[in-house]
């Protein structure tokens, strides 16, 4: 991870906002966008990563987010990573690569690949073959 004032502030906003969920193994779910964020090598990349699900499964709004200080780079990450209602998977991966935001994208496939890493399940089978295979067809639907 790289530490800067913008990645700190994303980090303070990313743990009040996920502060009362959980992952499938009960684990804090704050260790998800944190592990992405380490798998950055950029400020920006590390404060996508951190804040990548808090639009999607919070309260918080763009618009919190700009409020607290969250860059309009950022924001427009963000926005792409933000899977809306009603619009088919397949359909929110094409979007994200076909803006070629190169942050948006290299968020979305650390996210794919921990969201398909078995080991963080307490029972694997959790994980179905079809959600495992939407999974792989996105990482490799991004990566071509």
């Amino acid at each position: 991870m790289v530490y800067t004032s913008e990645t700190k502030n994303a980090l303070k906003i990313a743990f009040e906002a996920h502060k009362d969920q959980f992952d499938k193994s009960g684990i804090p779910y704050i260790y998800h966008p944190t592990h992405l964020a380490e798998q950055m090598q950029d400020s920006l990349s590390c404060e996508v990563a951190l804040l990548h699900d808090v639009v999607e499964d919070t309260a918080l709004t763009f618009e919190d987010l700009r409020a607290k200080g969250v860059s309009e780079d950022a924001l427009a990450a963000l926005a792409l990573l933000t899977h809306e209602k009603g619009d088919g998977y397949m359909d929110y991966i094409r979007k994200i690569k076909e803006s070629g935001n190169q942050v948006a994208i290299r968020v979305k496939l650390e996210d794919l690949k921990h969201n398909a890493d078995l080991t963080r399940r307490d029972d694997p089978k959790v994980m179905t073959p079809k959600s495992i295979e939407k999974y792989v067809v996105a990482i490799e639907f991004l990566l071509s």
